[in-house]
């Protein structure tokens, strides 16, 4: 059917434009297409690490029922080098931490908890890791360690954990026989740990007995 005038001339206004704007068109859609393929198979890949990190995690627990040190260290390493970036990874450093430190290996416990603070994927597990490593560290008692623990603790805590990072603050002083520093630091952490509801009470019974030793007055 012939087109009439005014057909006719919307599509040689639309063969203009295209042919005008064709190739940003066509450049701006084979984009959005890569885009959307490269969205899709990051999908399909974390999905598919998630998987396989889970399973390797099962593996890790079948090993702590049976006690198995070695397979437990080894699942761990094998989850930091194969996915460090699922979960996973850093619960089994934290556990591989542990296992390692009551082992009496605390160099290894030290590697994991320093591994877990700078690769977590979750800021719960970074605080975790990194609390954990400052008390090893104040406890080993070197100079390099306390001037390791003091780089920590001059971060900004973790948005939840304020209360115990004053806490292991005045650990820290407490070890250097610093009382006066140890009282103010456990007494702001006093404050900041009543003013939240998630702490368990064992965590405000051990705060109150460090301040009790260095004659602070809990309210």
């Amino acid at each position: 059917m012939p087109l009439d005038l005014e057909e006719q001339e919307q599509l040689d206004q639309f063969k203009a434009f295209w042919q005008k704007y064709r190739n940003l068109i066509t450049g701006v859609l084979t984009v959005a297409l890569f885009a959307y393929a490269a969205y899709s198979g990051y999908q399909w890949w974390r999905n598919s690490q998630a998987l396989e990190a889970s399973k390797l995690y099962e593996t890790m627990v079948t090993a702590i029922a049976k006690g198995d040190k070695e397979q437990i260290l080894r699942a761990s390493d094998d989850l930091q080098k194969d996915f460090a970036r699922t979960p996973y990874a850093a619960m089994s450093s934290l556990v591989a931490a542990k296992i390692s430190a009551d082992a009496g290996d605390n160099a290894k416990a030290l590697d994991y908890l320093r591994w877990t603070a700078k690769n977590a994927s979750n800021d719960g597990y970074i605080a975790i890791a990194k609390l954990r490593l400052i008390s090893q560290l104040i406890e080993q008692g070197s100079e390099k360690d306390f001037a390791e623990a003091d780089q920590i603790l001059k971060e900004a805590p973790i948005s939840g954990f304020e209360a115990l990072w004053l806490e292991r603050r005045g650990d820290w002083y407490l070890a250097q026989k610093k009382n006066a520093e140890a009282k103010k630091s456990y007494e702001e952490a006093w404050k900041k740990l009543n003013q939240s509801k998630e702490f368990p009470e064992e965590a405000r019974r051990l705060l109150k007995v460090k301040l009790d030793a260095v004659g602070g007055v809990a309210q």
